[in-house]
This record gives structure tokens, sequence and C-alpha cells, in this order.
């Protein structure tokens, strides 16, 4: 169970930290994302 946990946590942060540089490189590709994604609820 922690190898799992271990695994899903550096996915997790994989993630936030390609969505930082995407945000970084692309400002206006990274607003347009957050709004669909806020469209959803």
């Amino acid at each position: 169970m922690s190898r799992l946990w271990r695994l899903t946590a550096l996915v997790c942060a994989a993630v936030v930290m390609a969505i930082t540089f995407m945000a970084y490189f692309s400002p206006h590709l990274a607003a347009d994302l957050a709004n669909r994604f806020w469209a959803c609820f």
C-alpha cells in the first residue's frame, strides 16, 4: 500500500508541475483550461 501511495503522490506532483510550466509558457491556454474546468461545476 505504501508503494501505491508513493506512486500516486509522484504522479500528482508531476501533473501539478506540468500544469505550472504550461501556465508559465502559455498563460492564455492555462486560463482557457481553467475556465473550461470551472464550467463543469
